[in-house]
């Protein structure tokens, strides 16, 4: 090849090499989905993580809420994206898994559509009753709800939720006949709880740490394999004898399917620093959340157990959101 040629060539690597390094992805604002109204739990998580992750990366990270459909409108719009790395959102256990069995049809199919990121968090369940109850732990429950098959009822935020399942998964596990009784959301069945309309619920500490601290709420049994920091004194199911009995709901990040692996394996990386901060770590505690960073194939693996046993209860026990 003559000289000039060669002197060409290099030149033109030369300059794709400096432009690559000169335009690392992020290079423009984040947008990250979120299925749930401002306010709950899940916004909170990711507006604590986005406010950190905006700082290592430098770049703003937009926060844009889509509630509905139990995740269904805000999944349907991130699975249109364009895989860029520049829209995420975040997902748990219902909008990659629960959703296929409690729908006959969605919008999107999780397993084609998305590609996992990273966890970020768990919401610890507990077992609840009103403070004035005269049960006080979970065994006089469920010895209660089984002298009285189909008496009593139980409340939770929504049809194919977490609290839900929980409950279902007990109720299977220890043939209990106890009824559901869901709600819109957490707030008005947490109100009917204190108010007696419902003699127990299955809560979660982000909404119902206040009212426990407040005296208003008696947590009697956790749904996690042990003891929660925040609540030392309340048992959980396992280490009461009910064994098997775990639900211990999280939340990740997914991206568009066709998202580059490299440009999730640095925002995996950024997300885990960002939640494992510090400042972003202890004030997910006080919310009640349990921080826990983990990678794409923590997650991968997070969603694969999830899918080989949850779709199977659903369907067992006819539950539909439909």
């Amino acid at each position: 090849m003559p000289l000039f040629r060669q002197l060409g060539a290099a030149l033109v690597a030369s300059l794709a090499i400096t432009a690559l390094a000169a335009d690392p992805y992020p290079t423009k604002p984040i947008k990250w989905v979120v299925g749930y109204a401002a306010g709950g739990g899940t916004d909170a998580l990711a507006r604590m993580v986005g406010a950190q992750l905006a700082i290592q990366m430098e770049q703003p990270v937009l926060i844009e809420n889509r509630p509905g459909g139990a995740t269904v409108i805000a999944a349907d719009a991130t699975a249109k994206a364009a895989g860029d790395g520049y829209t995420m959102m975040s997902v748990d256990g219902g909008t990659l898994v629960y959703n296929t069995a409690l729908f006959k049809k969605l919008s999107y199919q999780p397993s084609r559509d998305f590609a996992p990121v990273a966890l970020l968090g768990r919401f610890p369940l507990l077992l609840a009753v009103n403070a004035t109850s005269s049960l006080t732990d979970a065994r006089q429950l469920i010895e209660e709800i089984k002298r009285n098959p189909g008496k009593l009822s139980y409340g939770s935020p929504g049809v194919g939720g977490p609290h839900h399942l929980a409950m279902e998964m007990l109720k299977d596990r220890n043939k209990l006949d106890v009824v559901h009784t869901p709600y819109r959301g957490a707030a008005p069945a947490l109100q009917d709880l204190l108010g007696g309309q419902i003699p127990l619920m299955v809560v979660d500490t982000v909404a119902a740490m206040p009212m426990i601290k407040a005296g208003k709420i008696k947590p009697l049994a956790t749904f996690g394999k042990a003891r929660l920091a925040s609540l030392p004194n309340v048992p959980s199911l396992i280490e009461l004898g009910y064994a098997d009995i775990e639900m211990l709901p999280w939340q990740g990040i997914v991206v568009p399917a066709a998202t580059p692996k490299d440009v999730i394996a640095k925002l995996s990386a950024e997300l885990q620093k960002a939640v494992a901060h510090p400042s972003v770590n202890s004030r997910l505690l006080e919310l009640g959340l349990l921080p826990t960073p983990a990678d794409t194939a923590a997650m991968a693996l997070q969603w694969k157990q999830d899918a080989d046993y949850w779709p199977k209860l659903i369907q067992q026990k006819g539950i539909s959101a439909e």
